[in-house]
């Protein structure tokens, strides 16, 4: 079990860091979401698959603060929508866990996500080919599937439902309000499993306690931010930011 009282002060910068990002991402930015996985894994050298543990309650008050501001917005058709699928796969991502290294896991998410941003601005260019993709029934379970399974794995869902929600058209708050409404339920049903798992422990607790306020940080100003981003550059920027996660994923 990792000892957080022997924390650097390199190590401490780096958590700090992912937590304040943590925040950014739940305001709307949720490729920025892929960079607090990466922080806090660098924190925790050597024990790399307990840091999804550690990230999961950060990501869970970020949740938490974004719903509470973002709550009017919600599009509860879209949210019933993805759940389902997303709990099968989070069951899914449990049953794998151990099954799956990372040296396999990371370039398949990786590529499962450069695709779908393929189709997405295949669609932008044609949109008469691709009307009825986004609604049709196994559109939207194989991406609630996807998510599940990479949420419980490695909390890696982030680019799968920005490109989702992307392909089926929500507007910029919605977008935010939905996806922080379905991140809470979802991570929460995520958090027996790493418990079980031991990646959720009391000291790890601690250790969260003390980054929440930077999460707050992170939301707040990601929020103030929000409000200032044109609907289209929201859009291309969510993109860039979800090409080089995957990249990341693939190459790292």
């Amino acid at each position: 079990m990792l000892d957080f009282s022997h924390f650097t002060t390199q190590q401490w910068v780096l958590a700090g860091a992912a937590a304040l990002f943590a925040g950014l991402a739940k305001s709307g930015f949720n490729g920025v979401g892929m960079l607090v996985m990466i922080l806090m894994a660098y924190a925790m050298q050597g024990h790399e698959k307990e840091s999804t543990g550690v990230v999961l309650p950060l990501l869970l008050c970020g949740d938490f603060f974004a719903t509470r501001a973002f709550y009017r917005d919600v599009r509860w058709k879209m949210l019933f929508r993805m759940l389902p699928p997303a709990a099968v796969g989070i069951c899914l991502g449990y049953l794998w866990m151990g099954r799956l290294d990372n040296a396999t896991f990371k370039p398949l998410i990786g590529g499962i996500v450069l695709t779908l941003t393929g189709l997405h601005l295949l669609r932008q260019a044609r949109p008469g080919a691709f009307d009825t993709v986004p609604n049709s029934p196994w559109f939207v379970w194989s991406m609630g599937i996807t998510a599940g399974v990479t949420t419980m794995l490695a909390n890696a869902a982030g680019p799968i439902v920005t490109l989702f929600f992307l392909a089926v058209g929500l507007p910029k708050m919605a977008f935010v309000a939905t996806g922080a409404l379905f991140f809470l339920i979802v991570n929460l049903l995520k958090t027996p499993f790493s418990v079980h798992l031991q990646f959720i422990t009391l000291p790890s607790l601690a250790f969260n306690a003390a980054l929440v306020p930077l999460v707050a940080l992170g939301l707040f100003g990601g929020r103030q931010l929000l409000h200032r981003i044109d609907q289209r550059v929201f859009e291309k920027f969510l993109l860039v930011l979800t090409t080089l996660s995957a990249l990341h994923l693939i190459f790292a």
